[in-house]
């Protein structure tokens, strides 16, 4: 095994859940503030895109080392509460229900559920969902993608058109959302930066939360026969994000000189903490981060994918997949999912819906 410190292709990879763990608790010495750089260098064309598009992330929640970050942080949990979460639950078994019979539990399940869910949490209404879905998509590679300069290129128009349409909403106070960052003073450029990647993460990776869980469950046919048990979707929520959650790395950078898990780092060192894997000997794992940042939208995150879990396995208790072969997989530096889980009936083998 490699140590939990070691260098790699100009990055410091930071594993095991006491090193990542020790990072994600001291945002002085480790800044958080790499955390949404575009993975390839921006080129110069794709720069110039972004420009005309007056597209700008100030640092607002996940890349905050400032002072402004607890004051929007507490805005944004106020529509993330524990009560608010669990009322949520009845809506997320009937948009489940619905959207049974596909022949894909990825594009006719998973894909636009949890961005239903998110928009009705913040109060946001009349939401292109398609639309919305190609922006994140594109700005999941955009961001975090090995792309060449041709694909960057292609990339950074909807990745301009989305902050466009969100600085649109914030100065008409469109939602309850942009209306209360409008209150609490901030200013358009914050406002469509907070929300930039907000709306991206708190439906995206649940989305991808969803596939893995999928794919993971239907490969083992007596777990998914206890699915619809009390308490069994936790656990099998539990352990995807203990074992290959969706977000499997994260970055931060130095502050100063520091001794990690006894190395010498220097300041302005890039790290990759791996969040797939880490946890401890009592469970406790960091797919949700730790810390000043954990993820606001966790309780969410955890009751979707339980709920749309249990409610698919009780209505289709004799669910296979389609195929036994590995599926395709979406392969970004933080996120890896199955694009698709195709699923067959087990009588006659044909897909469903087909």
């Amino acid at each position: 095994m490699p140590a939990p410190v070691h260098h790699l292709d100009g990055r410091w990879v930071v594993s095991g859940y006491d090193a990542v763990r020790a990072v994600l608790a001291d945002p002085a010495a480790y800044l958080p503030d790499n955390a949404l750089t575009a993975v390839t260098p921006v080129r110069p064309a794709a720069l110039r895109e972004l420009v005309r598009a007056r597209f700008t992330l100030p640092p607002t929640l996940a890349n905050n080392s400032g002072a402004s970050h607890s004051g929007l942080r507490r805005l944004v949990a106020s529509f993330l509460t524990p009560a608010r979460v669990a009322a949520m639950e009845p809506r997320i078994a009937e948009l489940t229900a619905e959207r049974l019979g596909g022949a894909d539990l990825v594009r006719d399940l998973a894909w636009d559920l949890p961005c239903i869910v998110l928009m009705e949490v913040l109060g946001l209404s009349g939401v292109d969902v398609p639309a919305l879905k190609a922006w994140s998509t594109a700005s999941l590679e955009f961001f975090w993608g090995d792309v060449t300069p041709e694909r960057q290129l292609e990339l950074a128009g909807p990745v301009g058109e989305f902050h466009q349409w969100l600085v649109k909403r914030f100065h008409a106070r469109d939602g309850d959302l942009f209306a209360a960052l409008a209150d609490h003073g901030v200013t358009a450029e914050e406002a469509a930066g907070l929300c930039y990647f907000l709306l991206i993460a708190g439906q995206e990776t649940t989305t991808q939360l969803l596939s893995v869980a999928f794919d993971r469950a239907l490969r083992d046919r007596p777990l998914w026969s206890r699915l619809a048990l009390p308490g069994v979707a936790e656990d099998v929520v539990e352990d995807v994000l203990r074992e290959v959650p969706p977000v499997v790395t994260w970055r931060r950078v130095t502050a100063r000189p520091v001794t990690l898990a006894g190395v010498d780092l220097p300041a302005g060192a890039e790290l990759v903490l791996l969040l797939a894997g880490a946890f401890d000997d009592r469970g406790r794992h960091l797919a949700f981060g730790y810390g000043r940042h954990y993820c606001l939208g966790a309780g969410l995150a955890r009751l979707e994918a339980a709920v749309v879990l249990r409610t698919v396995a009780q209505r289709l208790p004799d669910l296979r997949l389609a195929s036994a072969g590995p599926p395709p997989m979406l392969k970004l530096l933080s996120f890896r999912a199955p694009l698709e889980v195709p699923v067959g009936c087990p009588l006659s083998g044909n897909l469903i819906g087909a």
